[in-house]
């Protein structure tokens, strides 16, 4: 597996225990240490400081799955385009990556066309007259696709969702490479209720989680 920016190892904690090797990559060298020692007794993961933009890390050709969550957010559209091409080279011939990525590029998209505050946005409902958080987010379902394509991947599924937000400002994106046993035609989801759900979630962890029952 690969993880891209996992941070102080929010996910990393739930992908070590689910495959033989573990290759960790982040541009910031505070969150590398404080993974390397969170954890220390896990020798399967290895730990390495990239530019933000360099997949070096791992090897060619063996990467079974590959995760980023909660950072390309942020990214500019030719960041997420060199991971998607690096992807491509590091994926096995069944590899899937699933990269969270901004969906705020559909909103200044339709804000582009015209002045209008009444204007209907492309992902539904009224566009926000005002979005401070499209600033530097260009990304969009569509144009992830395309990016991919475009890198020698195929986009498989993309589930659109509400971060904190009324609008469907985010995306989760699943690509793989042309010819594996997961490439098909692009399907969308688009997910007003994903905040509920992961409140919905977070409640079941603490009605049935291991950890609510203590450690005896």
């Amino acid at each position: 597996m690969l993880e891209i920016a996992p941070g102080y190892g929010r996910i990393t904690q739930f992908l070590h225990p689910r495959c033989d090797r573990l290759t960790v990559v982040d541009l910031n060298e505070t969150c590398i240490s404080a993974c390397r020692q969170r954890f220390a007794r896990r020798p399967h993961i290895t730990y390495n400081v990239n530019d933000g933009r360099s997949l070096a890390a791992a090897e060619d050709s063996a990467v079974d799955f590959a995760l980023s969550f909660d950072s390309l957010v942020h990214a500019d559209a030719h960041v997420i385009e060199g991971y998607l091409k690096q992807l491509a080279t590091k994926l096995t011939a069944d590899g899937v990556a699933v990269l969270h990525h901004s969906n705020a590029g559909a909103y200044r998209a339709a804000q582009d066309g015209g002045p209008s505050r009444s204007r209907r946005s492309p992902c539904g409902g009224r566009m926000p007259s005002r979005q401070p958080l499209l600033a530097g987010r260009g990304m969009s379902s569509a144009r992830f696709a395309a990016l991919a394509e475009r890198s020698g991947l195929r986009c498989s599924g993309q589930e659109v969702i509400s971060w904190h937000s009324r609008f469907l400002n985010d995306c989760f994106s699943t690509v793989a490479l042309p010819g594996s046993r997961w490439d098909r035609s692009r399907r969308v989801s688009r997910n007003r209720d994903f905040m509920a759900e992961v409140d919905h979630g977070r409640e079941l962890g603490r009605l049935y989680g291991p950890d609510s029952f203590g450690s005896g």
